[in-house]
């Protein structure tokens, strides 16, 4: 039977104090692993720091990546530093890393543009996909969107789904490179192929929409439903919007409840505003007009325009909540001003009654003027506070509008 010199403990001592780095490497990671010795975690890290010591870059990197785990940064930056100036891909693109986040050493693009530099060009996808964003970003070099996708192309050809959606992005942008739709779509299902899940969400859009690909809802779904089974609160919406009209799928108010609820609940504010209208509505759920109102505020309070004004109307009328034309008013101006119409003219509405705000002419024929010059329907009413001015109050109000208008 064939004697196992790992075995043999002089021959181990010789080639720990004489022996070749990479040997000592190879013992150290046998350790390790329990391989053809004894595992021993202790005696793996006397081997490889031996090994180290003596210049292996794999051991260098070891050491880096053990210390990194124990969060001793310094120590690893020092190990990493040690392998990537041998040329260690791997440490290289570590060492950019630990600039790039801060990690043992003061926070530096430039250096971590560097190093991800080194690993690219050696072609490690990771390095490339982040020096790609740093292109795209402007962290360490000079924007460049052109070089942004030569990187992202690079990473995304080798499997990248963070380059292969982002090179999608640039194509259906025009960052970089020509606008095309059936590129972005072929970037996007590379992507969403390998489950990330907002190229799932882009190429369920891209779907419903026809963009880059023949209109298809039943993909759509398909796409928007693999992205909301991950908790995508854009998808989840999209796919409640399908249930709720039918689009690639069969009608099911319930259904469609029950998907903006989940967007809702992650705080995404057109889930709250769509969610409070099936409460108001009783579609999907049983009406519940004080259920409408607290997601209507949800919304609201996130800035939706659309939510806003709903609010603002609730309070007018007390519908799921006590009458205060004072706070309809509020909530009325914070649409308006994000030149939402249909606030404009109930705000308009406002002024010209004297409800919750005193009776202004001139501020309701701004605001009704507003209204009409996004939406014909509201110019009736515009015209009718216009026979109530004097010339100087139309000059004023007109005024008012224009200064709206150029801010």
């Amino acid at each position: 039977m064939e004697s196992n010199p790992l075995q043999d403990s002089a021959y181990l001592r010789a080639i720990f104090e004489n022996g070749d780095a990479t040997e000592q490497f190879d013992i150290g990671m046998r350790y390790e692993n329990g391989d053809g010795i004894p595992e021993d975690s202790d005696e793996a890290r006397r081997w490889i720091l031996r090994a180290a010591s003596q210049g292996a870059a794999d051991a260098q990197f070891n050491l880096g990546e053990e210390l990194e785990a124990q969060i001793e940064y310094e120590e690893a930056v020092e190990w990493y530093r040690r392998a990537a100036l041998q040329g260690h891909t791997e440490a290289q693109y570590k060492l950019g890393n630990c600039y790039f986040l801060g990690d043992g050493v003061e926070e530096d693009d430039l250096q971590a543009s560097k190093w991800f530099r080194k690993a690219a060009t050696q072609g490690h996808m990771n390095a490339q996909y982040r020096l790609g964003q740093c292109y795209a970003l402007s962290d360490g070099v000079e924007q460049d969107e052109l070089q942004a996708n030569i990187w992202y192309l690079r990473a995304a050809e080798q499997g990248h789904d963070e380059a292969q959606f982002e090179l999608a992005d640039c194509y259906a942008d025009g960052k970089g490179v020509t606008k095309d739709q059936a590129e972005a779509v072929k970037w996007y299902r590379k992507a969403a192929e390998q489950g990330h899940v907002v190229a799932q969400t882009h190429l369920a859009f891209h779907y419903q929409n026809g963009e880059g690909v023949a209109k298809n809802q039943a993909e759509a779904v398909k796409w928007y439903s693999k992205a909301a089974a991950q908790g995508d609160a854009s998808a989840q919406n999209n796919i409640a919007n399908c249930y709720h009209i039918g689009d690639g799928v069969a009608k099911d108010q319930a259904e469609a409840a029950k998907w903006c609820r989940k967007a809702a609940e992650q705080g995404y504010a057109t889930a709250q505003y769509n969610l409070a209208i099936y409460y108001e509505n009783g579609e999907g759920v049983a009406t519940d007009q004080a259920e409408a109102v607290r997601w209507y505020r949800k919304a609201a309070e996130q800035g939706d325009a659309s939510a806003q004004n709903n609010l603002g109307v609730c309070y007018k009328k007390g519908k799921g909540i006590a009458k205060d034309e004072t706070e309809a008013v509020k909530w009325y101006r914070k649409a308006a001003e994000q030149e939402d119409a249909t606030a404009q003219n109930n705000l308009a509405i406002c002024y010209n009654e004297g409800d919750g705000v005193p009776k202004d002419f001139v501020y309701a024929y701004k605001w009704a003027n507003l209204a009409a010059a996004s939406d014909h329907r509201f110019a009736e009413y515009r015209d009718a506070i216009e026979s109530k001015l004097t010339k100087d109050m139309l000059m004023k109000a007109q005024r008012l509008s224009r200064e709206f208008q150029s801010t």
